[in-house]
């Protein structure tokens, strides 16, 4: 298997302007494809990547599997306005986006939500794009506390608080006909016992399970390193606490580079184990034990083969680059990602088709960070976290 090696290094804030600028905007089809838009409106037939993005996508060819579906989070465009950012995506090929309810693009606390989700409807409708409701903005509800409050805290009106915002998320995701309204549990506050933790999550978690199955919008839990809910595990664990209901009542949000932090399977093995209950997908790179969300080729993960493993599952769900503290330079990313995903599927499409899937790699990690056959990301080392 040919190993790809990432696109060029962004620039750093504040520098000159890339010699491959961005392409141009282009005007709304004029004619409408065979994907459905939210609102039951079709739109532009997104198979292939607009040529104005160099590296285009592979076309599904009869018989193999079909063609993934990628979006980007706009978690990662902050610096967008929500229009503006639905146009980039068009522009640049992608089938949806993961749209976070915070502020910036679609306030779920602020007033006239329904004129503004149906203006973003519209929007989405307009471009073509389909649409993941994603609630995991950061001081949304809480100012000073980051998620904050959360599902699990010891105050029952907090906990109430958030059900509250995943009542409107689902509200929302039904009104702009999202394929899935994604959460996740929060961290356990110090000194409650897990058992108490669980209780609460499946008790706070109910009457969105129930809103989302009568809204007939799938809710997509993500385990979160660091959460209660943590990683494959905890997501069984939480359904059996529910009454195990169905994979369109709840389902998965998995995100690969969770996976690739510290799930004990391969990022692609990951894939195969949860694909019964795939709702929603994220991506990025990532190394092991560091949950520090990279931008694709500066992290450990081997993508053909996840790509392989998603298409194989059947998964038609978008599958939604995660770059929520790039978004000083997200067009640019957004770009790059684009173009990355269209090569990393096509190898895998067209391994595939010669008969065999790309196993998923069981090498350890390389210490450098580095993927075998390419050569690391220039710039300085990064320090810290990089999660939500």
């Amino acid at each position: 298997m040919t190993a790809l090696p990432p696109p060029a290094d962004p620039p750093d804030p504040g520098s000159a302007p890339r010699d491959a600028p961005l392409p141009p905007a282009r005007p709304a089809p004029a004619a409408p494809g065979p994907s459905p838009a939210p609102g039951g409106e079709p739109g532009p037939d997104r198979t292939t990547v607009p040529t104005a993005v160099p590296g285009a996508g592979p076309t599904a060819r009869p018989g193999a599997a079909p063609a993934l579906r990628f979006g980007y989070g706009t978690n990662g465009l902050t610096d967008l306005r929500l229009d503006d950012a639905l146009a980039l995506l068009a522009d640049l090929g992608y089938d949806g986006v993961g749209l976070t309810l915070d502020h910036m693009h679609l306030d779920p606390v602020g007033p006239g939500l329904a004129e503004r989700t149906a203006r973003a409807a519209r929007g989405l409708a307009r471009h073509g794009l389909s649409v993941t409701v994603e609630t995991g903005a950061r001081y949304v509800l809480d100012p000073r506390r980051k998620h904050g409050p959360a599902l699990l805290d010891d105050d029952p009106e907090a906990r109430r608080a958030r059900t509250g915002l995943l009542l409107t998320a689902v509200r929302v995701g039904a009104d702009l006909g999202a394929h899935a309204v994604h959460c996740f549990s929060g961290v356990l506050p110090a000194g409650v016992a897990e058992e108490t933790g669980w209780r609460r999550l499946a008790e706070s978690l109910t009457p969105v399970v129930e809103a989302a199955a009568d809204a007939g919008v799938p809710l997509a839990v993500e385990p979160e390193p660091g959460h209660l809910l943590g990683d494959l595990g905890g997501f069984h664990r939480l359904r059996r606490e529910l009454g195990d209901p169905a994979p369109d009542a709840v389902g998965l949000t998995l995100d690969l580079g969770h996976c690739q932090c510290l799930e004990p399977l391969p990022p692609a093995d990951c894939v195969r184990e949860a694909a019964p209950w795939l709702r929603h997908v994220q991506i990025e790179d990532m190394r092991r034990g560091r949950h520090e969300h990279l931008p694709f080729g500066e992290g450990e993960i081997d993508f053909p083969p996840v790509l392989a493993a998603l298409r194989e599952s059947g998964y038609q769900g978008l599958v939604g680059v995660e770059l929520p503290r790039d978004s000083h330079r997200g067009p640019e990313l957004a770009r790059r990602s684009r173009v990355f995903l269209a090569r990393a599927e096509a190898e895998a499409a067209s391994v595939a088709v010669a008969g065999t899937v790309p196993p998923a790699s069981g090498r350890a990690p390389d210490p450098a960070g580095r993927i075998p056959g390419r050569e690391p990301a220039p710039g300085p080392a990064r320090s810290g976290t990089g999660g939500r």
